[in-house]
């Protein structure tokens, strides 16, 4: 019997990201000697604050290395509810936080508490590629929903309502978004969180990138209604992506269930993140992060600019996150063949539309800004070049 003959389906249905293999070329091309500016992967090349670092040092020496509760620590449960009040004036029961592993593992908590078998779940598309992955991995239904600059690249309370069918469990949004860094106004929040509990239903809301918006107002969604759940990270604004810890403002209705299933699940979040992420609300943590995300502001107002230059079309500038979601259809109608001959020929290495759903996938391409500006300003000229 072949190792494919017992591969489950949904092992199928599941694709890999696509930038992993420029990702891999672009690694293979380093190590023979080539210069690559990397604008592909979505993490921020700031190491992790040093008092969080020290915080965690601290934890290993003293020996803090066994389980917590599935939870998380009452602690920084209480220190990320405490953050939600002067963040944003929004009070946040300790008990509703739910502390995971990564912002991927309070995803999968949150699908998994809510959906069926058969169940869908509405989306931006283009949005994240693992979000409808993880709908397919609980045997529900991603329905990805055509947007653009029309609505800010977001759903909206009237396309919510207009794809609403009798399969639909929950409205899934992110804001800021990737791959296209825009908002969703608070009204429309509350809006479309009214709408799905009037039909029985739930709203996911994706604030991972929250701390990072340079445009704007932000306001939470953790009081929106008693029917949304929101996911957060330390990885983005707080840079401890390789901590692998996030979080949840669950329904308190659900956080007994949500226990559960982290109990078997993942058992508990990791322990040493989770007492070094205590250091990641102190004041002086918070004025490194501050520093930084005015650093990715001059990165994106460099960014922007010169990609329009070159011919990309971006009508809107990104409000937050870190990323440039362009239209590359005057250069290509395939963006996966360029971003790979771009990453040959030019040694920038970009992501093609295509992991990002499929509505004008081929004709987008995304650059992260996660480099400094000279950086920038290097694979623009490069690219500038590649473009003739």
């Amino acid at each position: 019997m072949s190792p494919g003959a017992l591969l489950a389906q949904r092992a199928r249905d599941i694709e890999p990201f696509h930038v992993m293999v420029l990702l891999a070329r672009a690694k293979a091309l380093e190590a023979a000697g080539r210069d690559i500016v990397h604008l592909e992967i979505g993490e921020p090349d700031f190491a992790t604050p040093q008092p969080v670092c020290d915080a965690g040092a601290k934890a290993l020496a003293r020996g803090a290395v066994f389980y917590t509760a599935a939870l998380g620590l009452p602690q920084l449960r209480a220190a990320i509810a405490a953050f939600y009040q002067t963040r944003y004036g929004v009070t946040v029961d300790p008990a509703r936080v739910v502390v995971t592993t990564g912002s991927s593992g309070a995803l999968l908590l949150a699908i998994a508490a809510l959906v069926n078998a058969g169940d869908q779940v509405l989306m931006a598309d283009p949005g994240y590629p693992a979000n409808r992955h993880f709908v397919r991995l609980l045997e529900g239904e991603a329905v990805g929903i055509p947007v653009g600059p029309d609505s800010h690249y977001q759903l909206t309370p009237e396309l919510v309502e207009h794809h609403w069918g009798s399969r639909t469990k929950a409205v899934l949004v992110a804001t800021p978004s990737n791959p296209t860094g825009t908002l969703i106004a608070h009204a429309q929040l509350q809006a479309m969180a009214a709408f799905t509990k009037a039909r029985g239903g739930a709203l996911i809301v994706d604030e991972i990138y929250h701390g990072l918006v340079y445009d704007g107002d932000t306001h939470t969604a953790a009081n929106a209604g008693d029917n949304v759940f929101v996911i957060n990270s330390f990885s983005k604004y707080f840079n401890m992506t390789g901590w692998r810890l996030g979080w949840m403002i669950a329904p308190e209705a659900y956080v007994p269930q949500l226990d559960k299933l982290a109990q078997n699940i993942f058992l508990s979040p990791p322990t040493v993140s989770q007492l070094a992420a205590l250091a990641a609300f102190e004041p002086e943590t918070l004025a490194i992060c501050e520093r930084r995300r005015e650093a990715f502001r001059s990165r994106r107002d460099y960014l922007v600019p010169a990609l329009r230059e070159l011919g990309f079309g971006i009508p809107q500038m990104p409000q937050g996150a870190f990323y440039v979601y362009a239209d590359c259809s005057r250069l290509t109608d395939d963006s996966y063949a360029f971003a790979l001959d771009v990453l040959e020929r030019a040694g920038v290495a970009i992501t093609p539309g295509v992991d990002f759903g499929a509505h004008l996938a081929r004709e987008h391409v995304r650059f992260a800004y996660t480099r400094p500006v000279a950086r920038l300003q290097e694979g623009v000229n490069r690219l500038a070049n590649y473009l003739g």
